[in-house]
């Protein structure tokens, strides 16, 4: 597999010196004991023009930051297995519209928390298109402290000991926190995509996802774990966070998992996921052959929630959601510049990235620092749009 071409700044419309003024900021974030390490990747009309590593890979450790480092990348997995759903979508093997209880009867006959307390039936069945845009009437235990959050959390439905059909099954115990289709609600509805990938393909998620997404595209360091002989790349965050001081856990990705978390198990490198967003910017086209048709591609980076309300701390304003992405839907809005039609997402230890198909444009940022990925989502944001000279 080929490295993705590469060019100059300049050759692309993009200004070294504008970039670099980006680098000085996170080397002065580095000093001042804010950034433990990051790297940063920009692509442009399909060649990589800028990617640099700054601080340190791990501040328990004296390397500095490698290019090659490998990172958790938490929620950034999600778009990997929201593609690999719409891979079997292509192959005639499921439909967005069906009710997922149709692969995973476990599924079959939800209830939903009441207002008043206890539950009612759902008024409709969990599709899969719910799941991918976040309408399914899951959440994540994190996210509130309301009874079914509460629920969740003794349940234990995170817990790494299970497989992705034991979660499944935990799952459907549970009550829904919404009618299903009537609310964006960050969730585990990702998780439950890896178990139907599973049932649907009939192997394991980590297989599926290495020998029809990762090995075609040379996604040489992506998956589920990091063997033995690539644990010297592995990066590494602050032990408290700089900020709070509260003590960082992040997942422990040394060892093979039993559960394969759809919705935020992976690691990668940058180089690794710029060849996965290349191929979506290319509508699906990839040197090792195509993964997914251009129409699919529209489909999944177009808004697919219409009037449906979502959680304003979690999708900001001008922003939909797609397919396993955010979708911009104005040119306002938002508070970081953008086209609309950019589409995103990130990971909870820092990791971000983006689409933006006007400007031909995306860019990865890898950090391992899970209370700081707010202010460095919107910096990049800033920094790299300012770097635009054409």
């Amino acid at each position: 597999m080929n490295p993705l071409p590469t060019a100059r700044p300049e050759e692309v419309g993009l200004s070294t010196a504008r970039l670099e003024r980006l680098g000085a900021v996170l080397e002065e974030r580095v000093a001042a004991g804010h950034l433990p390490g990051a790297v940063v990747l920009v692509g442009r009309q399909g060649r990589i023009a800028w990617h640099r590593a700054h601080g340190r890979r791990d501040p328990a450790a004296e390397d500095p930051m490698r290019t090659d480092a490998i990172f958790r990348i938490y929620s950034m997995t999600k778009p990997l297995v929201s593609v690999g759903v719409m891979m079997l979508m292509e192959e005639g093997r499921l439909q967005l519209g069906e009710p997922v209880s149709r692969y995973l009867p476990d599924l079959a006959g939800l209830r939903v928390a009441a207002p008043g307390g206890g539950t009612v039936p759902a008024a409709a069945p969990v599709t899969i298109q719910d799941l991918l845009r976040h309408t399914s009437g899951l959440t994540y235990e994190f996210l509130g402290t309301g009874p079914v959050h509460q629920a969740y959390a003794a349940a234990r439905v995170a817990r790494r000991a299970q497989s992705n059909a034991d979660q499944v099954a935990t799952l459907a115990t549970l009550p829904l926190l919404h009618q299903p289709g009537t609310r964006w609600e960050y969730s585990r509805s990702t998780d439950v995509l890896g178990r139907l990938i599973e049932v649907v393909a009939g192997q394991s998620l980590g297989a599926f996802l290495t020998e029809r997404i990762c090995a075609p595209l040379g996604m040489v360091d992506t998956g589920f774990h990091v063997p033995t002989g690539k644990q010297d790349r592995l990066a590494g965050g602050f032990a408290r966070d700089p900020e709070s001081g509260a003590e960082v856990a992040l997942l422990e990705v040394r060892e093979a998992p039993q559960f394969e978390s759809g919705g935020g198990g992976m690691v990668s490198t940058s180089a690794d996921y710029a060849r996965f967003l290349q191929m979506l910017a290319a509508g699906g086209a990839a040197e090792g052959g195509r993964l997914l048709s251009r129409k699919t591609i529209e489909l999944m980076t177009a808004d697919h929630l219409g009037a449906i309300p979502g959680n304003p701390d979690l999708l900001p304003p001008g922003f939909g959601f797609g397919l396993g992405f955010a979708v911009r839907r104005d040119r306002g809005l938002a508070v970081t510049p953008g086209s609309v039609g950019l589409y995103y997402w990130s990971g909870l230890a820092g990791t971000t990235f983006w689409v933006d198909p006007a400007e031909r444009l995306f860019a990865v940022f890898m950090m391992q620092g899970p209370g700081q990925r707010e202010y460095y989502r919107g910096l990049m944001r800033d920094m790299v749009y300012a770097a635009i000279v054409d």
